[in-house]
């Protein structure tokens, strides 16, 4: 290499080492950083990225810096040169696994524009720098809001709002032992889901053995056990309980209620849903992490030291110490014996029943869904309910809990809910769902279409069928009113857990089977609704001798076909 080339290159390395030593001092990219870290909604992966981001804007803010410089020499600059540049330091941070677009797009919103600013002072170009700093952090989270919930309010609406797939749930926890995701809110994807606007849908999923380390949430819960077992434990008024879980145990958990669980199982999962209900921002809510340290990060660490040292009588250097271990994320590996010192009772047993430290207040014990007998129940399936007679906690936030085990080949419904709105969860098999919704546009609608060449309609009232394969990890909606059917695939059981909301006085209308509403209606109004003979509509709607679960289509038609060849 020759002389020349070697001063180039020692020149290129030493003003790295510069920039690298002027960022450390840097406030505005330390303001950046710190603005990313303190974002809950983030998981480690886009928390890395906002920092990558702060970096990036730092360099090139320098870039500019230094360029700017250069014309003040020159007397002008060429603004395409500045940009070929800044879009190949682009090119290299590619190369080492770095994001290019949005580098590139930071390029051309610095150097492609740099005409129309050169009229403005120096103060005047500070100011846009430091608000470009701001804006990448403060509005990534909207970015994130928006590519998560597709459709927002001002926008067409969705082919079909009121379902969501597993790739719909957003990590806002995750580490290598567990995650915990969330739906956007509702209303992201359709204004039609306004009624249940200030609600969230989320689940948890913890690894065996794994401990969830101490929070407490802005908003309210209930806690539906989906899969697996596992020990929480609540802390309230001066009390700590610790309530041992299983699949079907129901939970309310109160806002600002410190909280931690374990998967106290060695070889299963354990899924909790869980249905939120804010109470500082409408459909927003944040976890408040209390231990912890820099992963996750400790609301301790947001009070000054001295206001710490003054508040724990400890000094400085021991709270740093004691606030910098913890690096590992909110859900962490735990030993048998820390499970087993943590589960509070002897294996196998159960709060109550099971010995520990326990003590039944309201909002903190939990009930047990399936202890219960089913409301309804045939070959085909069963329904187990469980409303605010069953588990007073349920009261309040005016919601009740449902579990729908559909038999593989059979259905239940159709019928629809005079007041509640379904916000449901599959928890095993596969299946699909028909709904009748008056609100999503018709225009498809081949019904909509005969029935406008007729001339008929009452006041072009048209429904729109909602048709959505169902699989495990599908959340879907059912607005009250809206009739609905699920089948099951002829390969499995489908089984629903549903969170009713808008509980109290709700009442299930069943379209076919015994007790339908068609035949609860005097003969003369039958005649004059259908304009049918009032025998025929009985023979018809009296022909379903089941109750709520039914034989599916395919199954039924197999029947249709067996009596045929008799």
């Amino acid at each position: 290499m020759g002389l020349k080339a070697s001063l180039v290159v020692l020149s290129l390395l030493l003003a790295l080492a510069l920039a690298s030593a002027s960022a450390k001092q840097d406030p505005e990219l330390k303001q950046c950083r710190h603005q990313c870290k303190v974002q809950q909604q983030f998981s480690e992966e886009q928390q890395r990225q906002c920092e990558q981001r702060c970096e990036d804007y730092y360099l090139q803010k320098q870039e500019r810096k230094r360029e700017e410089g250069r014309e003040e020499e020159k007397g002008g600059g060429d603004d395409r040169k500045q940009l070929k540049e800044c879009q190949k330091q682009c090119e290299r941070r590619q190369q080492k696994g770095r994001s290019r677009e949005g580098c590139q797009q930071r390029c051309v919103e610095a150097y492609g524009r740099k005409g129309e600013d050169q009229p403005r002072n120096r103060r005047g170009k500070e100011d846009q720098e430091k608000e470009r700093g701001r804006e990448w952090v403060n509005d990534r989270y909207e970015e994130e809001e928006e590519e998560e919930g597709g459709e927002s309010e001002g926008r067409e609406e969705s082919d079909n709002p009121y379902v969501f797939d597993r790739e719909h749930f957003k990590a806002i926890v995750e580490t290598e032992h567990g995650r915990v995701s969330v739906l956007p809110k509702f209303t992201k994807r359709s204004k039609l889901l306004r009624g249940i606007e200030n609600f969230r849908l989320a689940l948890l999923e913890a690894e065996p053995n794994t401990f969830e380390v101490p929070s407490h949430w802005d908003t309210d819960a209930v806690l539906f056990i989906v899969e697996g077992r596992g020990t929480i434990t609540l802390v309230r008024q001066n009390k700590r309980q610790s309530i041992n879980i299983e699949e079907g145990d129901i939970v309310r958990v109160e806002a600002g209620t410190p909280v931690y669980m374990i998967n106290r199982d060695q070889n299963q999962k354990l899924i909790i849903a869980q249905l939120l209900r804010p109470v500082n921002l409408p459909s927003q809510f944040e976890a408040f992490y209390g231990t912890g340290g820099q992963n996750p990060e400790s609301f301790y660490t947001a009070f000054s030291w001295e206001v710490l040292e003054a508040a724990l009588k400890t000094d400085r250097n021991k709270l740093e110490r004691l606030f910098g271990q913890q690096q590992q994320g909110a859900i962490v590996k735990a030993s048998r014996e820390q499970i087993e010192a943590l589960s509070g009772h002897e294996e196998g047993g159960r709060w109550p029943f099971g010995g520990g430290e326990s003590h039944g207040s309201k909002g903190s014990r939990s009930f047990n869904l399936f202890n219960k007998h089913p409301s309804h129940a045939n070959q085909h399936g069963q329904l187990y309910i469980a409303d605010r007679d069953d588990f007073k906690e349920l009261e309040d936030m005016d919601v009740m809990i449902s579990f729908a085990n559909i038999t593989q080949g059979s259905m239940i419904g159709p019928y629809y809910n005079s007041r509640a709105t379904k916000i449901s969860f599959v928890t095993e098999g596969e299946g699909y769902l028909e709904m009748g919704c008056p609100h999503l546009s018709s225009s498809r609608s081949k019904h909509s279409r005969h029935q406008k060449q007729q001339g008929g309609g009452g006041g072009g009232r048209t429904y729109q069928k909602v048709r959505a394969q169902l699989r495990r990890g599908t959340a879907f909606i059912v607005p009250a009113g809206h009739p609905v059917a699920a089948i099951a695939s002829k390969n499995s059981n489908l089984q629903i857990a549903c969170f009713e909301v808008n509980a109290e006085n709700n009442v299930r209308y069943p379209l076919a089977g015994k007790r339908n509403i068609i035949d609860l209606m005097e003969r003369e109004a039958k005649e004059l609704a259908f304009n049918f003979p009032s025998r025929d509509v009985d023979r018809i709607f009296k022909s379903q001798d089941e109750e709520f679960f039914f034989a599916g289509p395919e199954e039924w038609q197999e029947q249709e076909k067996g009596y045929a060849d008799e």
